[in-house]
């Protein structure tokens, strides 16, 4: 069993990151976690998103990749094999969270992009299900599929891989709706490494907060919470809200179970839900979300106040 795990973390670039996906959403699953919202659509859905760009997308990037950049980087190959690996971690975590912070934060914030988003926010559940559905565009855009093929074309392949397996990890688990994060706000002596942990990074009490489709409860908090690997932007640039609860309820009000292939691939298929934000001449944003590109100023709210008095304002 060691060795078994031992293997898993350290392929996690490979086969190790799906199998460990596959054996927590078993474990979810097997609990009944879902409820009964994974019906057929969202289970296509699911399933589609996760395997197309691990089996499809992703490699044809990194082949065409780097088939591609000695021609427009003659010069560049393992250029950078000098950096130290530390080093080179910690710049590609920084530089390459920072982008995905903004990346995801002006999909809730433009009207235009959050249709390509909205497939991720669709799900009425939260799990390893659900962490990789997204919008196929919003996957090709999405600059981790390119950063990871170039720098490893410029030397720096070993930190960038390390750094893709760790985040991989952590945005994965921030998913999970298996709160593992709860001990640490239930044990008084871990309490310190709470208030750091999820500062630093995403939890699931964070990132559920972000996934709710409601506000109204001073839990859920889709106008913000958006860090992946870091939770530490949202703190930085004004955008968290920490409650340590977690939502009733996950989704978008304007959810109308649109086909999964509708939000697979939008706008090349679209819904024939009418009046959906997929459907052929749709609204841009249905006017029950237009909220969700508003992001008020938050505030940090004390775990251990049963009222949601602010503690301390991070704008």
């Amino acid at each position: 069993m060691i060795y078994f795990v031992e293997q898993l973390f350290e392929n996690l670039g490979t086969w190790g990151l799906p199998t460990l996906v596959l054996l927590i959403g078993v474990i979810e699953f097997a609990a009944g976690l879902y409820g009964k919202h994974w019906n057929r659509n969202e289970m296509l859905l699911d399933i589609t998103c996760f395997t197309v760009p691990k089996l499809v997308v992703k490699p044809l990037v990194a082949y065409f990749g780097l088939k591609f950049l000695p021609y427009l980087l003659p010069d560049a190959k393992n250029a950078f094999d000098w950096v130290p690996f530390w080093w080179g971690f910690a710049i590609i975590a920084v530089a390459d969270d920072l982008t995905q912070y903004w990346y995801h934060r002006l999909h809730h914030e433009v009207p235009f992009l959050w249709r390509f988003h909205r497939t991720h926010h669709s799900a009425p559940y939260m799990g390893m299900a659900m962490a990789s559905r997204q919008n196929i565009v919003y996957t090709l855009f999405f600059s981790q599929t390119y950063l990871t093929t170039a720098l490893v074309y410029v030397g720096l392949g070993y930190p960038a891989l390390f750094v893709k397996g760790i985040k991989s990890i952590i945005t994965t688990l921030a998913h999970s709706s298996i709160p593992w994060d709860k001990p640490f706000y239930e044990t008084k002596w871990l309490h310190p490494v709470a208030w750091v942990l999820e500062r630093f990074i995403s939890t699931p009490a964070t990132h559920h907060a972000h996934h709710a489709d409601s506000t109204d409860d001073g839990v859920g908090y889709y106008k913000g919470n958006f860090g992946n690997m870091f939770f530490l932007w949202d703190v930085i640039f004004g955008t968290g809200l920490i409650t340590r609860q977690y939502p009733r309820s996950y989704g978008i009000a304007s959810y109308q179970q649109e086909e999964w292939y509708a939000q697979f691939m939008w706008p090349l298929l679209k819904s024939k839900k009418e009046g959906s934000e997929l459907a052929h001449n749709g609204p841009m944003v249905k006017e029950d979300t237009t909220t969700a590109g508003a992001v008020p100023e938050p505030q940090l709210v004390s775990p251990g106040l049963t009222s949601l008095e602010p503690e301390l304002k991070i704008a």
